[in-house]
């Protein structure tokens, strides 16, 4: 009998169409957004395929009481309900590492775009100026110290692409080994207090935990260095959201990336301010990604389920 299998999410269709094309699989397609359209679908699915979008809280869980598998092609599951899953033997599967080339391009692009100024040199140009007077107190991205929170897959993507620039790297994690440390083209910094107020560019790359959750809020901020630069393309709850758009409009940021927000969408108006680079949670979302994923997550759905 086929394995009922529920994708809940937009996903691959390379990988939509192997699935349905493996008589292993029973598969509905029926992306949807909140809990409760999730809860009144996902009744007699045994695998439930999802994004980060998507609420996979205690509540969805109880509603498929046939469920015993999760299959997400992301990094973090901070949307599943692990303990709830691991209370009825339910695997969660996951792909760490798998986006990182993505998300570590798109937070390079963040570093050139601030330090460049690139939007507000836009702005100019459509408005019709053409200043150029003041391109000359800009710097090349071997003059910035760079500060890697985080040192996982991500992390240690932006540290080697970032040596290519000249860059000087630095990082706090303090999970990770000494010797990792040098194979990760980083050095290691032994406190987050320290990495904020030696460093001119900050870049998070944490999983959302209830020890990373507002990680930096109104102190922190105030340890980094006046007119420096802090990205995030973590979690937005890593980052107390406000806190940083104030310290930007005081002028003690000189810039700020946010890939990721808090809430998301956001629930109200955001600065229309050029040193503000905003992205809609696409970090890790490029063409070549999703088709890396879409084969991965394949290949971990046939391991789990293989022919009899």
């Amino acid at each position: 009998m086929p394995t009922a299998m529920l994708i809940a999410a937009d996903v691959d269709p390379a990988f939509i169409a192997r699935v349905k094309g493996d008589a292993r699989f029973d598969v509905r397609h029926e992306p949807v957004r909140s809990e409760d359209e999730l809860v009144a679908i996902v009744g007699d699915a045994q695998v439930l395929v999802t994004r980060a979008y998507n609420r996979v809280t205690r509540r969805v869980i109880e509603a498929a009481p046939q469920l015993e598998l999760i299959a997400q092609g992301t990094s973090g599951t901070d949307n599943i309900d692990a303990v709830a899953a691991r209370e009825r033997g339910i695997t969660i599967v996951s792909l760490p590492g798998e986006n990182a080339n993505a998300v570590a391009e798109l937070v390079i692009g963040f570093m050139l775009m601030m330090t460049r100024t690139i939007p507000l040199y836009t702005r100019d140009v459509v408005s019709g100026r053409w200043l150029r007077d003041d391109c000359a107190t800009r710097h090349e991205m071997r003059h910035y110290r760079l500060g890697i929170v985080g040192l996982g897959e991500v992390g240690r993507r932006v540290a080697r692409l970032s040596r290519a620039f000249g860059m000087e790297v630095h990082a706090y994690d303090p999970y990770i080994s000494d010797d990792d440390f040098l194979a990760r083209d980083a050095v290691r910094i032994g406190s987050l207090d320290e990495l904020l107020a030696a460093i001119d560019i900050v870049t998070l790359h944490v999983p959302l935990t209830e020890e990373t959750r507002r990680m930096i809020g109104p102190l922190q901020l105030e340890r980094m260095r006046p007119g420096s630069f802090l990205i995030n393309a973590a979690r937005g709850e890593v980052l107390d959201q406000q806190a940083a758009l104030d310290a930007l409009a005081a002028n003690h940021l000189g810039g700020l990336a946010l890939d990721v927000l808090d809430p998301e969408p956001p629930s109200g108006a955001l600065p229309d301010d050029p040193r503000l680079v905003l992205t809609p949670h696409i970090a890790g979302c490029t063409f070549e990604c999703k088709r890396d994923i879409g084969e991965r997550l394949y290949e971990r759905m046939a391991e789990r389920y293989p022919w009899v």
